[in-house]
């Protein structure tokens, strides 16, 4: 097992107390959106929650919006430096699928009714669909990135980093979308794991009978 060397000095630890202040928030402007509305949460609310001021809340996020879909790009980033630290001959699309599986930790069987159509009301909210399509486009720079470190390609110059990353993107979100929509609930992670096997097979036809 490799240690990271600053982990243990004061800016690691700086670190690593900033990241946990920005993922308790994130949970809570989630939460309480979730449980009462996004339009009837408010910053000082959200803070609270956390057991920070609103002065931190606000040198964290600029709004409940970018703190709620904090956690969709952070799991962007954590899966851009997953696929970097994959073996060196692992074939792509295994080393992006696990990549991609990390940062959601071990399955489960998902969330109960009411939170689903919670989070369903909550993403349906105009404001919040505007900051994800911002939250998209650095998602899908961050991953393009790392892909194309893993091809040889140039994420800026070159068509297949940016297009394979968009595809990944695409399947996390139908996969997630899917996952809010299963009764019996099913674990998300079982889902994204099917949604990139598809991908990596081409997207084959679904109505084509299977080769013998």
């Amino acid at each position: 097992m490799t240690t990271d060397p600053a982990a243990g000095t004061p800016s690691g630890l700086r670190e690593r107390k900033k990241q946990a202040t920005r993922d308790a928030l994130s949970w809570a402007a989630l939460r309480l959106a979730v449980e009462r509305g996004l339009e009837n949460v408010r910053v000082e609310e959200i803070a609270t929650a956390a057991g920070v001021s609103p002065r931190t809340f606000n040198n964290y996020f600029s709004s409940k919006y970018e703190a709620i879909l904090f956690r969709h790009l952070d799991r962007t980033r954590q899966a851009a430096a997953a696929l970097r630290a994959r073996p060196a001959d692992e074939p792509l699309w295994a080393a992006i699928t696990e990549a991609v599986l990390a940062p959601y930790g071990p399955p489960d069987q998902g969330p109960g009714p009411e939170w689903t159509a919670g989070v369903r009301r909550m993403l349906a909210e105009p404001a919040l669909q505007g900051e994800f399509a911002r939250v998209a486009v650095t998602a899908r720079i961050e991953l393009a990135r790392a892909i194309a470190e893993r091809t040889g390609t140039d994420a800026d110059r070159d068509l297949y980093p940016s297009l394979t990353a968009s595809a990944v993107l695409t399947a996390q979100q139908a996969a997630g979308d899917q996952w809010l929509r299963c009764d019996p609930p099913v674990p998300i992670t079982a889902l994204l794991r099917e949604a990139l096997a598809l991908l990596a097979a081409g997207l084959p036809d679904p109505s084509s009978p299977t080769p013998i």
